[in-house]
């Protein structure tokens, strides 16, 4: 599955940007409108538009008709301020997301179910989400828009502006849906946050191992020949004693850290063991790199 996401063509992308904006879409459609989760973003205020509109317009704006309308002046001041190809596939997304929505009939998948909603929306949306991302493109959006403001004030990340724009957003929701509704949408953009960064970062996650031994020898030689895993050696200096050391560092699998652990604790049981998460590892024996 690694593989299939670091070498793909672009049909592979555009594959995967059609599948993702359709879950994303699917979310929005069937989980989080029948019980007015307000997740942050366009999406979000298409379905206040949609719940202030149902008097006026029976069963209230649509909201893919919505999110043309807030994307449209968004993606013509992009094209202005950064160009045709800042814009790119992310005008594919945006129009792929208002397609699904208009297709995908309204039904109310989690049966008015908070719980099911926050977690199975945030599992499917942040699964499409990750497929979007992975397809090197974005729904537009309030992403577009925090990308625009970051233009002019530079000394804001656009990650920061996101995430003030969206619990803007969320609080709109909490004003016209209530506390209930806000709390669980809470819920739900963490659950979508988490899942699809698993998915950008991959399942597989591995783990270095900073080893400070005076038999780093044998120990390099045996992860070498017993895991087949490569070793660096490093030289180092104890700051407390002066003296000089030899640190072997490695990358291993969450399955044999456990082996590489018990081949130091038997050559040398007074060795310092340093372990900590590689969340992405490319090169020969991990994941290949993209072409």
């Amino acid at each position: 599955m690694q593989k299939f996401f670091y070498k793909r063509s672009k049909v592979w992308d555009y594959i995967m940007l059609v599948i993702g904006t359709g879950l994303v879409a699917t979310s929005i459609q069937c989980i989080y409108d029948p019980i007015s989760l307000v997740t942050g973003g366009f999406s979000g205020l298409a379905i206040i538009v949609k719940a202030v509109t149902a008097e006026v317009v029976p069963g209230g704006v649509p909201l893919w008709l919505t999110n043309i309308a807030l994307n449209v002046p968004v993606f013509l001041v992009a094209l202005k301020v950064k160009g045709k190809r800042f814009i790119g596939r992310t005008l594919v997304g945006t129009f792929l997301l208002s397609a699904w929505l208009y297709v995908i009939p309204p039904i109310d998948l989690t049966q008015g179910d908070y719980i099911l909603a926050a977690v199975f929306g945030g599992v499917i949306g942040g699964v499409g989400m990750g497929l979007v991302l992975l397809a090197k493109a974005t729904t537009g959006g309030t992403d577009m828009v925090a990308t625009l403001i970051q233009h002019y004030v530079r000394h804001y990340s656009i990650v920061q502006i996101l995430q003030i724009l969206d619990a803007l957003v969320v609080l709109c929701g909490f004003y016209v849906f209530g506390i209930r509704a806000a709390l669980y949408a809470i819920v739900a953009i963490f659950i979508t946050s988490k899942v699809s960064d698993t998915l950008m970062e991959g399942f597989k996650f591995s783990k270095a191992a900073f080893i400070i031994t005076d038999k780093y020898e044998m120990v390099a030689k045996h992860i070498l020949e017993d895991l087949d895993r490569g070793v660096t050696g490093l030289m180092a200096k104890g700051m407390y004693s002066g003296a000089d050391k030899f640190m072997l560092y490695c990358v291993v699998s969450q399955k044999e850290i456990v082996q590489v652990k018990e081949i130091v604790a038997e050559i040398d049981p007074n060795a310092f063991v340093i372990v900590s998460d590689a969340r992405e590892v490319l090169g020969e024996g991990f994941l290949e790199y993209s072409k």
